[in-house]
């Protein structure tokens, strides 16, 4: 009879290999949807905007035919549309306001935009002043208010939702809380459940950052939260 062979051990090091890997490849993604979104403003929001003023000056010079009037009518609404797709594609990207308007302002207009969209209560307690973190801790904070958001669509039922971040000198905190069903499982439940692979990279991109994120419920509804600690001065 053979010998069976059992698989190496999956060490530290490697473990913090592939952390270190998935981190840099996570930076590369960043910077390369950061730069996609800034070339469809750049370059298609531009053009479109021209192909808008000069059609408006054909338009102008048309001979008054009904049915020109109402073909050029139609490609000014199929531009807007257009305008408006590339517009969301640029947002979905990468959310400037992040960078001109801080992490503060990004978190609370979209909460705002959430409940308007999906008709649910949904409030958000912010630190009065920007808190001091990279970039690299504000795309995080972001990305996960984004996937828990989705979730809270996609999977709770709820009617309420209110996000609370707390900022001290040592770390920052962001926390997701909802009214909905709550969870079926207790334990490791991002970990079990292959439907959450959004939260998943993200609680890797946390570790990466030295922090953590949990998804846990307390029998009304689920608490995603994630804490990250701050780099030393």
């Amino acid at each position: 009879m053979s010998a069976q062979v059992h698989p190496a051990p999956y060490d530290s090091e490697r473990a913090a290999e592939l952390s270190e890997l998935l981190g840099h490849v996570n930076a590369c993604w960043d910077n390369e949807r950061r730069s996609l979104s800034r070339q469809l403003h750049d370059s298609m929001g531009s053009s479109l905007t021209a192909l808008t003023m000069h059609l408006g000056l054909l338009t102008q010079k048309l001979p008054p035919d009904p049915a020109l009037l109402e073909r050029a009518t139609q490609m000014k609404n199929l531009l807007h549309n257009i305008i408006e797709t590339n517009r969301q594609m640029q947002h979905r990207l990468w959310n400037d306001k992040l960078e001109f308007l801080g992490v503060r302002v990004a978190l609370g207009e979209l909460v705002t935009q959430f409940g308007e969209q999906y008709g649910l209560a949904a409030s958000c307690s912010l630190p009065e002043d920007e808190p001091r973190c990279p970039r690299s801790h504000n795309v995080v904070l972001l990305r996960a208010l984004e996937e828990g958001l989705r979730n809270i669509v996609s999977h709770a039922q709820a009617s309420k939702v209110h996000v609370v971040v707390d900022d001290n000198d040592d770390e920052i905190m962001l926390t997701v809380k909802d009214d909905g069903v709550g969870l079926a499982v207790q334990t490791d439940v991002i970990g079990a459940d292959s439907a959450k692979h959004g939260l998943r990279v993200l609680r890797e991109r946390a570790l990466y950052l030295g922090g953590t994120l949990a998804l846990s419920s307390d029998g009304g509804g689920a608490i995603l939260t994630v804490i990250l600690p701050k780099p030393a001065p």
